[in-house]
């Protein structure tokens, strides 16, 4: 489904690019949780933290919820997004809300938990959305080169 706007056409991202853009990203938090475990180590006198300390898993999610809505809210577009020429908006074409981004956050999580099928649905769908594109009201298109 390509829409035809005042200046551009714009195309929904493909599966295979938006898994790309997802891959960089996740690249970009794991280093980021090293430095949050490194922080820790050093603030606990050199030890790991034990295993039942909720610190890091909390501290792991909120950089992960940061990250994401940060972005997304500031330009649509995480640097993995931003590598692969990636944007996410509303379905309206703005730019998203940051409930719009918690709730992307939350339906994006049994869409990649139930065996991706969540991710599949774009193969499948008639609009080319995600699941966690339609409890949002968002889409990823892809731009244009420049």
């Amino acid at each position: 489904m390509k829409n035809q706007t005042q200046e551009t056409t714009v195309t929904p991202a493909s599966p295979l690019v938006r898994l790309a853009a997802f891959l960089y990203d996740a690249l970009l938090l794991i280093a980021l949780w090293f430095v949050l475990g490194g922080i820790a180590v050093a603030v606990n006198g050199g030890e790991g933290l034990s295993p039942n300390n909720p610190f890091m898993p909390s501290m792991m999610l909120i950089i992960w919820v940061w990250f994401n809505t940060h972005f997304w809210r500031r330009g649509g577009q995480t640097l993995g997004m931003r590598a692969w020429r990636l944007r996410l908006l509303t379905t309206n074409g703005q730019n998203l809300t940051l409930m719009q981004c918690l709730l992307r956050l939350v339906a994006a999580v049994p869409s990649l938990a139930l065996f991706g099928l969540g991710y599949f649905w774009i193969w499948i769908g008639k609009d080319k959305l995600a699941w966690h594109d339609i409890y949002s009201e968002t889409r990823v298109i892809r731009e244009p080169k420049k």
